[in-house]
């Protein structure tokens, strides 16, 4: 996946107008199968779902937090499909999507913090450190975007492969007033409810899926579904529903399809799902987790009325179906509100370098390749979603603007494939998000193997964790296993150099922080 199509060709493009760039880029992909041959595809992605929220267990045991919820639609694919236990996403939502989309790591792409308008940063103020200027606009199909990050994006790959793509949901690629900010502009044919802003007004439909009742900015209402205005009816409920009718034209055509159903769901603001709410309650529960376990249960209800409907329409044995989360749990106080959610035996949440603001949830059941009720421990992250789906489409090895980062997980599912000892997993953050807890704040980090080491931009520290005896990240080792912290510096100071990623600045000294590996070999600065 490593071909680039060149800046020449892809200025050829845009310059002769979007029915040139679709002439000219319909003979770019040489696919071995005939539409008719190839399996519908469905990305279904829940935001802010930590690891521990479902009846689904991914640890080695059940949990009480699996005893909590109850997901029996996340317990039937897994049934069917294999389940990832380390599949990892980046630690807030903006850079996950747009490493779906591109299948670049989060330091390559720079879209490193979550975005909303345009040429605005979302970063909270921090006493000792200037963020960079990070493409705060996101993702474009397009070049000559200012602060944006040029690619390709995977629905316009899957659409000239033949797919119907639609888009339902959260969409959260581009600032507003960019191109991306319209689903349809990074190739999806339908484009439901999703627009800039990355999280919802409200959930209720008596509300107008509105922040205006609350005195909140009606930059997040949701857009496109006033047939739903007014009515007694859950933002979950009602994307399904949308989803559902959308592919009513694809199976007419006898055309695969590409749903992405990208829900609102389980993110702020934290409202009761009325018709999951009794049980919650019966449990005597803090008030604000019972209503989060509402909305968990309402998602996977959405899940479930997918899987009936394909199976319904005789689609499901040619339907990959794909579960994942874009970050974790929201377990922190601060800006975010109170915590809702838990991750243990994970440490931390949303926003965090640690495990619980990272590692996610993952089903695939791909009929005929993947093996029922298998589990697969091998660790996967979020831009190798990228590869897989177009591998999956037929279109493996189709050009990109961009290079890819991400490595296809296909092999994972056929059963023959196995953990690579030398991949490394990177995470780069060089942001604020607000709220505190363990492991929050601007990081860089690096996975090798069981070992896990994260650095500190503020305070130039070193966390370093073997995740397979420490899962919870409780016994810091950077002190005691020197060797080890400093070869894992080495390593992530060198994927970050070649990525070309962003560094903030000290506002102490007004020069750029440290690379990890300066920091290890006495470049932290003495206060």
């Amino acid at each position: 996946m490593e071909r680039m199509t060149t800046r020449r060709e892809f200025l050829g493009w845009a310059g002769a107008g979007a029915a040139g760039f679709a002439a000219a880029a319909s003979g770019l992909l040489s696919l071995a199968a005939r539409g008719e041959d190839r399996p519908n595809i469905v990305v279904f992605l829940v935001d802010d779902m930590g690891w521990q929220d479902t009846s689904e267990p991914f640890f080695r045991e059940r949990t009480a937090f699996n005893a909590r919820y109850r997901t029996p639609a996340m317990e039937r694919l897994a049934r069917q499909g294999v389940k990832f236990t380390q599949a990892y996403a980046c630690c807030v939502c903006s850079p996950t999507r747009v490493s779906l989309m591109t299948g670049m790591n989060a330091a390559r792409h720079r879209v490193t913090n979550w975005t909303l308008r345009r040429n605005e940063s979302s970063d909270a103020a921090h006493e000792t450190l200037l963020f960079p200027d990070w493409n705060v606009n996101g993702l474009c199909p397009v070049p000559g975007v200012e602060r944006t990050a040029l690619s390709t994006p995977l629905p316009d790959l899957l659409r000239r492969a033949g797919y119907f793509t639609i888009h339902c949901g959260k969409a959260h690629y581009g600032a507003i007033g960019t191109p991306a900010a319209d689903p349809r502009r990074i190739g999806f044919d339908v484009a439901i409810a999703g627009h800039a802003a990355g999280g919802p007004g409200g959930y209720l439909g008596l509300h107008d899926f509105s922040a205006a009742w609350r005195g909140g900015d009606k930059v997040w209402d949701v857009p496109g579904l006033e047939a739903y205005h007014g009515r007694d009816i859950f933002l979950t409920e009602a994307l399904t529903r949308e989803a559902l009718k959308a592919l009513e034209k694809p199976l007419a055509e006898k055309k695969p399809f590409f749903l992405y159903m990208s829900h609102y769901a389980v993110h702020a603001p934290i409202e009761e799902d009325a018709r999951f709410a009794a049980r919650y309650k019966e449990m005597g529960l803090d008030p604000i987790e019972a209503r989060y376990a509402t909305m968990i249960e309402g998602m996977d209800k959405s899940l479930g009325d997918i899987l009936d409907f394909l199976e319904a329409r005789g689609e499901a044995s040619r339907t990959a179906v794909l579960f994942m989360s874009d970050n974790g749990g929201l377990s922190a106080v601060g800006r975010g509100g109170a915590p809702h959610t838990h991750n243990a035996p994970l440490s931390s949440g949303k926003g965090s370098a640690r495990e619980g603001g990272v590692r996610e949830p993952m089903i695939v059941r791909w009929p005929g390749v993947t093996r029922p009720g298998t589990t697969c421990s091998t660790p996967v992250i979020i831009e190798d979603f990228f590869p897989s789906l177009l591998e999956i489409g037929g279109a493996a090895g189709a050009r990109t603007v961009q290079p890819v980062d991400g490595r296809s997980f296909v092999p994972l599912l056929r059963g023959d494939g196995g953990a690579d000892p030398d991949r490394a997993f990177i995470w780069h953050y060089p942001n604020a998000w607000g709220p505190s807890g363990p492991g929050i704040g601007a990081h860089s980090a690096v996975r090798r193997g069981d070992w896990k080491l994260i650095y500190y931009h503020a305070d130039r520290t070193f966390e370093l964790f073997n995740l397979t005896e420490d899962i919870g990240e409780a016994v810091n080792r950077a002190d005691g296993e020197t060797a080890r912290a400093d070869a894992l510096a080495a390593l992530l100071s060198g994927r970050l150099r070649a990525l070309g990623a962003q560094m903030p600045t000290d506002k102490r000294t007004g020069r750029p922080v440290e690379w990890p590996d300066e920091a290890r070999a006495g470049g932290r600065l003495k206060t």
